[in-house]
């Protein structure tokens, strides 16, 4: 028997024999000094999200710090300024390195330990350019590893629907000219840019080749107001020799995109109607006519622009006499009184690529409508019509007091009394003073303030005349 207090050889043997299994297991050298049997990976930082792991065929791009076991730095990406960049089961990385980057995510940081065999074997290497170390025979090393970024040649783009506004209706198309905010980054999150630093939207047709062919196939098929996260490979990006001094060559780029609106330069006005009124409708809102309306127009992610309820009285128009945009006008077309429409007008039928006070340029505008009120217009050129046939005595009843002269004020006088009796009516949204005085300038033709019977002509008359001299 043994002394009280002293283990036997067996309880010895049986400690040292597990203390070499978690020896083995931590990738480590024994107590007993037996090497490392595989690569040993320690992940010491892991991204919250993984958007894929490393494969085999895979390019990757990483930052790293390698050591002997003993602390002694042999090499670094960092000293040199750029990453590592290879494919990996290429052949053109050491056997451990390659198992080491398996499963990696971008961002993920490992602590790798590499057995000799699966390292520089019994030859050892160098000594290393970067720091003159050389790496003996049988030498296990240490990896620090970064994973910047990673795809494969075959990737194609990869979008991601962060948020869907409801009621999409149309969704982008090659043609389209789309308006829309991004940012963007590299894989392990470096930003690289955003037109949201320069405080407006980056405006290009999508499908035509304006852009990189990865954004191009991205923005595809969106919807306005859509949020979306596209990752573009470099191969569809800005390949092996990148861009400018934040996008370097072989860079996976992210864009986060906001779809502000897009339109297609063929694309006419959108009319939805939101509300009928319940009693019968006859007339409808045409050309010519005088309409008074209300309106709030906005930007199609919802940004305010102008609305009529700021004024204290209706919008007034003349439908076809260019006093608004035009695809206002073709909106409020065809409207009866009551109703409420949606108008989406595209900017060639309102304020084009120049926008206007308060409004981008390119930008498609949303109206929600409402008639008010419409009158009947009168024909082009016309300041007063006769509802029936006018008086056949008519310079004898403009004439009150008799003396062979119409005045400013008898002719005020007799206008009024043929509208206020329903006889006639004066050009509609005019005010009817200056409608009144313009007639009456019409008239007297010597210009000498009074009018003649030989000076009174009819507007119907005066066309005749003019065609019969034009013929």
């Amino acid at each position: 028997m043994q002394p009280a207090g002293r283990p036997g050889r067996l309880p010895l043997l049986q400690a040292l024999l597990a203390l070499q299994a978690v020896g083995r297991a931590l990738g480590r050298a024994s107590p007993a000094g037996g090497p490392l049997e595989d690569v040993v990976i320690e992940r010491y930082h892991i991204p919250r999200a993984c958007p894929r792991e490393v494969q085999m065929g895979d390019f990757v791009r990483y930052h790293y710090n390698g050591s002997l076991l003993n602390g002694v730095p042999f090499d670094s990406s960092y000293s040199r300024g750029g990453t590592y960049d290879t494919y990996v089961d290429s052949g053109w990385l050491i056997k451990g390195m390659e198992q080491g980057l398996q499963g990696m995510c971008p961002g993920e940081r490992r602590r790798v330990t590499i057995p000799p065999f699966l390292a520089y074997g019994e030859k050892g290497y160098g000594p290393m350019p970067s720091t003159g170390t050389v790496i003996p025979p049988q030498a296990s090393l240490v990896f620090h590893i970064l994973l910047v970024d990673v795809h494969n040649p075959k990737d194609t783009v990869q979008v991601d629907t962060l948020e869907l506004p409801a009621g999409c209706v149309r969704k982008a198309v090659p043609g389209d000219f789309m308006r829309y905010h991004y940012n963007g980054s590299l894989m392990d999150g470096s930003p690289f840019d955003s037109s949201y630093s320069r405080n407006h939207t980056y405006d290009t047709y999508i499908g035509q080749g304006y852009i990189i062919p990865g954004m191009d196939q991205g923005l595809q098929g969106a919807c306005m107001g859509e949020l979306r996260r596209i990752t573009v490979p470099p191969h569809l990006a800005y390949g092996e020799n990148g861009t400018g001094n934040k996008i370097p060559g072989s860079a996976v780029l992210i864009f986060h995109v906001l779809i502000v609106d897009f339109h297609n330069p063929s694309d006419p006005v959108g009319i939805e109607t939101l509300l009928r009124p319940s009693e019968p409708c006859n007339k409808t809102s045409k050309l010519g006519d005088f309409i008074r309306y209300h309106y709030n127009c906005s930007l199609m992610d919802g940004t305010r622009l102008f609305s009529s309820h700021d004024f204290a009285a209706p919008q007034e128009a003349t439908l076809g006499a260019n006093k608004v945009i035009e695809g206002l006008d073709r909106g409020l077309q065809g409207m009866c009184v009551g109703e409420r429409r949606r108008l989406v007008v595209p900017p060639h039928l309102a304020h084009g690529e120049s926008g206007a006070r308060g409004v981008p340029g390119s930008a498609v505008l949303l109206f929600e409508v409402e008639l008010v009120s419409r009158e009947d217009g009168l024909p082009d050129g016309y300041l007063f019509v006769w509802h029936k046939d006018p008086p056949s005595s008519l310079f004898e009843d403009m004439d009150l007091n008799k003396d062979g002269e119409v005045p400013p004020e008898e002719f005020s006088s007799f206008i009024k009394a043929q509208v206020q009796e329903g006889k006639g009516r004066l050009l509609p949204g005019q005010d009817p003073e200056k409608t009144i005085g313009d007639m009456f300038r019409n008239q007297d033709r010597d210009q000498d303030g009074r009018i003649t019977a030989a000076e009174l002509k009819l507007k119907s008359d005066e066309d005749q005349e003019r065609l019969h001299e034009e013929l």
